[in-house]
């Protein structure tokens, strides 16, 4: 019998063993091959066994720590039985200190199909030390539950990075700057641009043709409003279907930017016109970290309309949500820098928004609930868990980072955005209300904003891409479910399952019935329903919303992180200096670029 082990750097030795002698033998690596597959040197070891071990249910797996005191990574290992059959026994895992690691075969199985007293025990025994490492934890009242650690070195040592220099977001803020030319200005941190054209000096480096070409046409209604769809956050603008009373937009007002020759209402009725509410931004006060800068934040609505040419533009913007005659409606028709300051107000409050909720909490957070309620529910040898695991690696790790560096007290996080300080830990508390399990299944949020007709609006690549996506996953699910449940029965009866939807409603959702999240899934079509909003949020929804952050934000008026001076409260007082007075100071437009190419990279073996 032939066993190969694949390791990272050190030595092993491995013991053909079990909880009871189903197998027994020693044997020490006899051989070594170094392999140059990635930065870190790997080795495979081949042990030959000469005696009989019959059926091998599990192997075990210790590394003396008084030989070599690194930890060791293993991937896997495979046994070559006589007869030329192989047995794969994932690991996966680091081996530290002494511990001993006890392993099973690759194959899944559910908790019915363990026939044998050592396998029962196995699967029982590696959930209770999971549920002793993986423990629930609160950052901030009111957020989804989070993992019970408060650094990146306190994590688990198997979902760590690889390597926390890779993750340190103060070094890639450093690197971010130091790439991008924008060092040179920090030491005039509180001083202003002169002008837009001034933006450009720390733009210098970009060679990107998404954010030159938002640099070019920034100010440009169409560039607004195609935002709203395919940019950052492109789950804010639904169709209107009544103006709200705080939104007294009229016929007169608009009738300039009206194409069809109908009413206001008429074109309502017609479905050509959308609206972008920031409501979740009133009230919340603008980051005071610096007492020597005082920040504002505004809750604007915006009114959209779908032109002859299909192209969806802006109309109406109120940039407070109160109506009255010192918060006036801004529109096209009105005086060249007015129209665009309410614009950029919008577009600062989308930023906000986004950050915050469209990828903080409804990705991130929501994901890191998904993954340790994995890791505390199903054993590895669970179907379900090797489905998921992928789209987990590294989230906990990530978030764990974040508090410890990013979004935490004085943070870096505070450095640039008007939501620092405490502002971006209100918004989650608010947005919490709004999360629910239909928000995160992707075409039922589609329709919720009655936003899924391709033919009424076209160029929602956002829509059409991500409908693909969620039926390309939901179908990979469905295939998995019937593979290893061949009943809605089979669903009920398994309790690991039954474990893992619970956690996430109880320690997630904070056990909200309003949320909508299950309790219990009953059905195979349930269960590939919710495996599908697992795998989906925590990948596809989060590329959309993370990977676009440089192309969209790096040019700085386009999405400002903060805002310097008021909302104007009357028309035709705008200058372009106010504009420029309005925008973030040369420092926190450093920070703000370094910190969206930051957040914008592909760590190296994503």
């Amino acid at each position: 019998m032939k066993v190969t082990l694949d390791f990272k750097p050190g030595r092993v030795e491995a013991l053909q063993d079990s909880p009871q002698p189903v197998c027994e033998g020693r044997a020490m690596s006899r051989t070594r091959k170094h392999q140059c597959e990635s930065p870190q040197p790997v080795d495979s070891y081949d042990v030959t066994v000469s005696e009989d071990l019959g059926e091998i249910q599990l192997i075990k797996i210790e590394k003396r720590k008084y030989w070599f005191p690194d930890d060791w990574y293993l991937k896997y290992i495979t046994v070559k039985t006589p007869i030329g059959d192989y047995l794969e026994f994932p690991c996966y895992r680091w081996i530290t200190d002494e511990k001993e690691v006890v392993l099973r075969d690759g194959r899944a199985k559910l908790s019915k199909d363990d026939k044998t007293q050592i396998l029962k025990h196995h699967r029982r025994k590696e959930l209770e030390d999971r549920q002793k490492m993986y423990r629930w934890g609160e950052w901030h009242p009111g957020f989804p539950l989070n993992i019970d650690a408060k650094t990146h070195k306190e994590l688990p040592r198997n979902i760590q990075f690889d390597s926390e220099k890779g993750v340190d977001f103060i070094l890639n803020y450093t690197k971010a700057m130091e790439n991008l030319y924008v060092n040179r200005f920090m030491h005039m941190f509180q001083s202003s641009w002169s002008d837009f054209a001034d933006f450009e000096k720390i733009f210098v480096r970009i060679s990107n043709t998404i954010s030159e070409y938002v640099m070019q046409h920034w100010q440009e209604d169409f560039m607004f409003g195609y935002q709203l769809l395919n940019g950052c956050n492109p789950v804010m603008i639904q169709k209107c279907t009544e103006l709200p009373k705080k939104f007294p937009v009229t016929t007169e007002m608009v009738e300039c930017s009206l194409e069809r020759n109908l009413t206001l209402e008429e074109e309502i009725t017609q479905g050509n016109i959308f609206i972008v509410d920031y409501e979740l931004l009133d009230g919340i006060e603008g980051n005071k970290t610096d007492p020597c800068t005082v920040q504002y934040l505004a809750a604007p609505i915006c009114l959209l309309y779908k032109n002859l040419q299909k192209k969806i533009v802006p109309i109406a913007i109120q940039i407070n949500q109160t109506p009255g005659p010192d918060n006036p409606i801004f529109l096209p028709s009105d005086a060249k820098y007015d129209w665009l300051l309410a614009k950029i107000w919008a577009r600062s409050s989308d930023f906000h928004v986004h950050q915050t909720v469209t990828h903080l909490l409804r990705t991130h957070l929501v994901s890191e609930v998904f993954a340790v309620a994995m890791f505390r529910q199903l054993p590895g040898v669970h179907p379900l868990f090797k489905l998921l695991v992928p789209h987990a690696r590294f989230t906990i790790a990530i978030n764990t980072k974040a508090r410890e560096q990013l979004i935490c007290e004085y943070g870096l996080f505070d450095k640039a955005n008007a939501t620092g300080g405490g502002g971006h830990v209100q918004m989650v508390q608010r947005a919490m209300k709004y999360l629910t399990y239909s928000s995160l299944c992707f075409p039922e949020e589609i329709k919720a904003r009655r936003m899924e007709s391709t033919e009424e609006i076209p160029y929602y690549f956002f829509r059409d891409d991500g409908i693909k996506v969620w039926e390309a996953v939901r179908s990979f699910a469905s295939d998995v479910v019937a593979i290893y449940y061949d009943s809605d029965e089979t669903v009920c009866e398994d309790l690991e399952l039954q474990a893992f939807v619970k956690d996430i409603y109880v320690y997630g959702m904070r056990g909200n019935k309003a949320s909508g999240f299950p309790k219990t899934i009953k059905t195979r079509e349930k269960l590939s329903e919710y495996l599908t909003v697992v795998i989906y949020v925590t990948s596809a929804q989060h590329a959309a919303v993370n990977f676009g952050q440089y192309d969209w934000c790096s040019w700085i008026p386009n999405s400002p992180p903060t805002m310097r001076r008021p909302p104007p409260t009357e028309k035709g007082s705008v200058t372009i200096e106010y504009i420029v007075e309005s925008l973030p100071d040369r420092g926190r437009s450093c920070w703000h670029l370094g910190a969206v190419w930051a957040l914008s990279q592909f760590q190296e073996n994503e």
